[in-house]
């Protein structure tokens, strides 16, 4: 956090300022620091636009001396932007003062006026053209890092393929919604088997491209501290994992998790993402029908990066990472441990007769 200096906005400058607003014709105020103390040394009318009112603005500024400007926006004529002028050739001192008041300034004659700030080092930073800039800066999306970036693509190939990929073995029910792929008899019966587990298995289920179905990919039994290696890290897959844990109240929760990895091709990506919630859905019908040990887990797991799959992150993504004393009922909402009493609240002292 940046230090402030403890220099305040002088009355003069407030009385100044709440005028400015409250008038509606003032486009600049010059603010400097004079006597450990925020003064108001000059003001500007509003002329034009505030882009044309800038160049105006050129003449109040100064090669070697730092100030603040106040400037009134033009849509809406109630709020305000923040600039910070401190030129390079400024001298070190004033550089941290300027820095180090800036909040202060703005904190106190209302912060919430202020809805854009903009911090210039040279009077060319102040121009027409440069404001233009600025907003256009202002205005782009704002830059991603390599995971939201790529969890971005995924999102964008979902809609994409939400409103392309209609496969031609895709069904739909009774009332016209969307059912999903066409599942295999192996993957079926094994997703179904898993109903019956007590131990920690695994089902690992593809798409062939050719018949657009669900097929078995593998199955084995295999404990959470494997569960990341077992999984494809170069192509997309649909897993369902029976966990045996002590979170939750059953004993155990059937998982499922899409697994994306960054190295699979889009268009794979594009298919499995449009396919994920009719999968889930279709496995939860057979698990239903057919009984299960274990509950299908309410929330799904999805990851680009099979690495990262370990009982930590599961327990994050099933809302099992609770603080000691709570448990989880099957439906994924927490209660307090009915085996340990809470504390009684202390009786008051005696009344005096």
């Amino acid at each position: 956090m940046a230090a402030t200096s403890g220099i305040g906005v002088s009355p003069e400058l407030t009385k100044a300022f709440s005028d400015a607003v409250e008038t509606k014709n003032v486009r600049f105020i010059k603010v400097i620091i004079q006597d450990e103390s925020l003064i108001s040394v000059a003001s500007l009318p509003v002329v034009n636009s505030l882009n044309e009112d800038l160049v105006q603005l050129q003449e109040y500024l100064e090669d070697k001396e730092p100030c603040y400007i106040l400037a009134r926006l033009d849509d809406p004529p109630s709020e305000w932007l923040a600039i910070s002028y401190v030129p390079d050739f400024a001298n070190v001192r004033n550089k941290t003062l300027y820095a180090s008041t800036r909040s202060s300034l703005t904190k106190s004659l209302g912060s919430t006026i202020f809805t854009d700030s903009l911090f210039a080092t040279h009077k060319a930073d102040l121009t027409p053209e440069a404001y233009e800039a600025h907003k256009r800066h202002q205005a782009a999306p704002k830059p991603l890092s390599a995971r939201e970036q790529e969890m971005a693509n995924i999102k964008a190939a979902e809609r994409e393929a939400g409103n392309s990929y209609e496969g031609s073995n895709a069904r739909k029910n009774h009332i016209g919604q969307r059912v999903g792929l066409t599942w295999s008899s192996e993957a079926e019966d094994a997703v179904k088997g898993l109903g019956s587990q007590n131990d920690s298995r695994i089902v690992i289920l593809k798409i062939e491209p050719s018949t657009e179905s669900l097929e078995l990919n593998s199955f084995a039994d295999v404990t959470v501290d494997n569960l990341s290696s077992s999984i494809p890290s170069d192509e997309p897959s649909y897993v369902f994992y029976v966990w045996t844990n002590r979170y939750s109240q059953a004993g155990g929760d059937i998982v499922f998790i899409y697994s994306c990895p960054t190295a699979s091709p889009v268009r794979y990506r594009m298919v499995y993402s449009s396919a994920a919630m009719s999968t889930y859905l279709a496995a939860k019908d057979f698990l239903a029908k057919t009984g299960s040990t274990f509950p299908l887990a309410t929330k799904r797991i999805e990851t680009s990066d099979p690495a990262e799959l370990d009982e930590a992150f599961l327990k994050a993504g099933l809302n099992h990472d609770v603080p000691a004393g709570a448990i989880v009922n099957n439906d994924g909402t927490r209660q307090d441990d009915p085996a340990k009493p809470s504390f009684a609240k202390p009786k008051g002292p005696a009344r005096r007769r």
